[in-house]
């Protein structure tokens, strides 16, 4: 179900070309925080990934509401 949900995430990613050959950037909608930059767009890609997976574990660790992507949620039960 993460696998699922972290490839949604990155569907909904949008990349910016920077200026002056200063590589990528990269931002998920929706993912606030979610952001990476990289000299190449697979580099940028990659990074993006890593900072979403922190950031599901970071907002599942504190039982944060975690966005929809594309139909696919991660639901996050708190455990009292």
């Amino acid at each position: 179900m993460i696998q699922e949900y972290l490839q949604k995430a990155m569907q909904a990613a949008n990349y910016d070309i920077l200026e002056e050959d200063q590589g990528f950037y990269g931002s998920i909608s929706g993912a606030a925080g979610v952001w990476a930059t990289g000299s190449t767009l697979e580099e940028c890609r990659q990074e993006l990934l890593e900072v979403l997976e922190e950031w599901v574990l970071i907002g599942v660790a504190m039982g944060h509401e975690l966005p929809e992507f594309d139909g696919v949620s991660l639901k996050v039960e708190s455990v009292a």
